[in-house]
């Protein structure tokens, strides 16, 4: 391990995206229910975040809730969103303490108008902050993603404010949810041993160093995060570039 000196963190990826996996398999391991490891999935939340801050992270991006989970269980999908309201009434006041701005993406129509409202609520009140931003991936699908901003990107050329041939990478990804402040990850950590990306971010992944873990989420801890961290200073990050050309 790094001495104090010369921490695993420093300095640390300015972006970090989570698909925080396992809450299920960690409730069934102990003979409980599937809902039990969405509940203590929380805690691994609340100390990856304040981990992540301490450690100079900019912006970190959860993958909270995809488009796929809404087919589980009804009961299961309900816990969920109860737990989601739980966090946004009773975490937001500690997270603008602490200077992070809230952003959320997804297909937010699908969620219930409470919901919604606790959202719109929780993006205003920590706008100005700049110490980190958390993203929250709700109902969120990339490929979705990729289809919206073709769509918007189509009903422009409609309407006459650009050709086809105006069209680039950097404004297709200027119709992405993460536009037009938050950089593409530099690194996507995946706990609980699955090795895939599971439709999360599928365009702003495209050079994030993959880390998986075997750690299921409710275990996962800052050691983790830092664990995770060092293992991404150890890749040799190209670009698609060749060894020495950049």
């Amino acid at each position: 391990m790094p001495g104090p000196e010369t921490p695993a963190y420093t300095p640390p990826p300015t972006h970090i995206a989570i698909i925080m996996d396992g809450n299920g398999r960690w409730a069934t391991a102990r003979g409980l229910p599937r809902t039990a490891g969405h509940k203590k999935g929380v805690d691994a939340v609340r100390q990856v975040i304040e981990g992540a801050r301490e450690m100079g992270v900019r912006y970190l991006t959860l993958y909270s809730f995809s488009t796929e989970n809404w087919s589980r269980p009804d009961d299961e999908v309900s816990t969920l969103m109860q737990l989601l309201r739980f966090y946004l009434r009773g975490e937001i006041a500690k997270l603008h303490k602490n200077g992070i701005r809230l952003r959320v993406i997804g297909e937010r129509a699908r969620l219930s108008a409470d919901i919604q409202a606790l959202i719109d609520h929780s993006e205003a009140v920590t706008a100005g902050n700049t110490d980190m931003t958390l993203v929250l991936a709700l109902s969120y699908g990339g490929r979705q993603e990729l289809v919206d901003a073709a769509r918007r990107l189509a009903q422009a050329v409609e309407r006459g404010e650009l050709t086809p041939g105006d069209i680039t990478a950097d404004s297709f990804a200027g119709q992405l949810s993460t536009a037009p402040d938050i950089p593409d990850p530099d690194l996507m950590i995946r706990t609980s041993g699955e090795k895939r990306i599971s439709n999360f971010l599928l365009w702003q992944l495209a050079y994030a160093e993959l880390v998986f873990v075997d750690t299921l989420w409710p275990d996962f801890t800052k050691r983790d995060l830092e664990a995770s961290i060092q293992e991404y200073h150890r890749r040799d990050r190209r670009f698609g570039a060749t060894v020495g050309s950049r």
